[in-house]
């Protein structure tokens, strides 16, 4: 992934009034929004108190450690309504559009919302991020790329932009990282560069190479996802997901280059969050393209590397906290009991009627007007994701809840997959109307029903969390 000073006053005036406008934008930026997406109580903004930590060291590699943008970084782009729709088709050679929530390859999705000016990192991994302010969604881009004029890309996925940043086990890729989050979450944006402050105010986003990340478990909370090839190619005990810190000991003022030194400051506070593998690289911190950080600006030299080894010997994986501070400040609870059912297919009608349609921004299945009931089922287990944090626990107890509209219903049963017999079955479950039951058996196949309104359009999905204990 110049400078120019004046002696003049009116210089030194022009200068306090940018240095202004900097601290203003900063201030002004909201949780939620495209210069600080998510909530206050999302990871990315949060701080570990008393952090305990694993003693495993990042080996060296091929390369000196890096935090840069560089063509394997990524951008992100401001969307607004007065911005066109954009018809994405599928990378050459590939079957189709990856829809990654779905889990569906389609011959087009249409980006409703497309920024003239925007153009993917010059990598294989082609990323780049929307931030449509409109419908409150980033859009993030695996291999995007304009060939004879058209756009073409092999995945797509979605997030909201006030949402956590993390994925959640119904909705597991949000993004076009490994761990299943937007390129754009937690790097180091343009605007953040020269705001005055001596660190970043957020969780950095890092990448690893396999002699430092786990094979197994290949992540861990917050990421729902990971690199394919982990399990054959990961040699080392850091999952995607971990959170790394630099110790409270740790003395940033023996780093002499500012921009590494803010870093550090970083993430002796915050720390950075494993989102990604890499080829051959101890660790890379990730830079928006074109914000023209660069540490080195006097060119490289071996007392660079060398405070770049030093963070790398330093850093360490965070196994646990005595606690937590939100982006504001306040103490909270990172919540793990997260939706665990989703509403993607495949359906198959029971009464031959035309199928209700999954639409990802909803997380529901939609039904067009009809004069009778369509009933279908899924049968597979893609409503419920093999989330390795999240499975459910036999004796354990969940609360299912039915979120529907047009007088759509949802039915829920269990199949315990040694004996395929049913051991749980929910009935069908009106909006609102909810049902909590202990988890019967370790290995199952779920069965979701759902069955339309009459007459107006209808929907509908099912929220399935842990129950409080008694």
């Amino acid at each position: 992934m110049g400078k120019r000073e004046s002696n003049s006053i009116f210089g030194s005036v022009t200068l306090i009034v940018i240095l202004f406008i900097q601290v203003s934008f900063v201030i002004a930026a909201e949780f939620g929004s495209f210069e600080k997406p998510f909530t206050s109580n999302s990871l990315w903004y949060s701080k570990p108190i008393d952090p305990v930590f694993d003693s495993f060291v990042i080996p060296t590699s091929n390369y000196f450690p890096a935090i840069q943008e560089g063509k394997y970084s990524t951008r992100c782009y401001f969307a607004t309504a007065k911005d066109s729709p954009m018809r994405l088709k599928p990378a050459v050679g590939k079957k189709g559009v990856y829809d990654a929530d779905a889990e569906s390859f389609s011959d087009e999705i249409i980006i409703p919302h497309w920024p003239e000016e925007l153009e993917p990192a010059e990598g294989d991994d082609g990323h780049a991020d929307i931030f449509d302010t409109t419908s409150g969604i980033i859009y993030s881009f695996w291999q995007l790329k304009k060939v004879d004029g058209a756009w073409r890309t092999t995945h797509v996925g979605w997030m909201p932009i006030n949402g956590s940043g993390w994925g959640d086990p119904a909705h597991y890729h949000q993004g076009s990282r490994a761990s299943g989050v937007p390129s754009c979450a937690g790097i180091i944006r343009k605007h953040e560069l020269n705001d005055g402050d001596d660190m970043y105010r957020h969780a950095l986003a890092i990448s690893l190479t396999n002699n430092a990340l786990s094979p197994s478990p290949a992540y861990i909370f917050p990421a729902t996802a990971a690199d394919s090839s982990a399990p054959k190619k990961n040699t080392g005990r850091i999952p995607e997901g971990a959170l790394l810190m630099l110790p409270q000991d740790f003395d940033t003022s023996v780093i002499k280059d500012a921009t590494l030194r803010k870093v550090a400051n970083t993430l002796k506070v915050y720390g950075a969050y494993v989102v990604d593998m890499n080829y051959g690289t101890p660790f890379v911190i990730y830079v928006e393209i074109g914000s023209g950080l660069k540490i080195g600006k006097g060119g490289w030299n071996y007392k660079l590397g060398q405070e770049l080894h030093l963070v790398r010997e330093s850093l360490r994986m965070v196994k646990a906290a005595g606690g937590w501070l939100d982006g504001n400040g306040q103490p909270f609870t990172p919540n793990k009991n997260l939706n665990l059912l989703s509403m993607r297919g495949p359906w198959v009608a029971s009464n031959g009627k035309p199928l209700g349609k999954f639409v990802p921004t909803q997380q529901a299945v939609v039904f067009q007007n009809t004069d009778s009931p369509v009933i279908q089922s899924n049968y597979s287990d893609r409503s419920m994701p093999a989330i390795d944090w999240a499975k459910p626990q036999k004796g354990q107890r969940y609360t299912l809840k039915a979120v529907t509209t047009g007088g759509a219903s949802l039915r829920f049963k269990i199949i315990d997959k040694e004996t395929k017999k049913q051991v749980y079955d929910s009935r069908d479950l009106q909006n609102n109307e909810l049902v909590t039951f202990e988890w019967p058996v370790d290995s199952f196949y779920p069965l979701v029903t759902v069955t339309s309104g009459v007459g107006d359009a209808s929907s509908a999905r099912g929220i399935l969390l842990r129950a409080a204990d008694k």
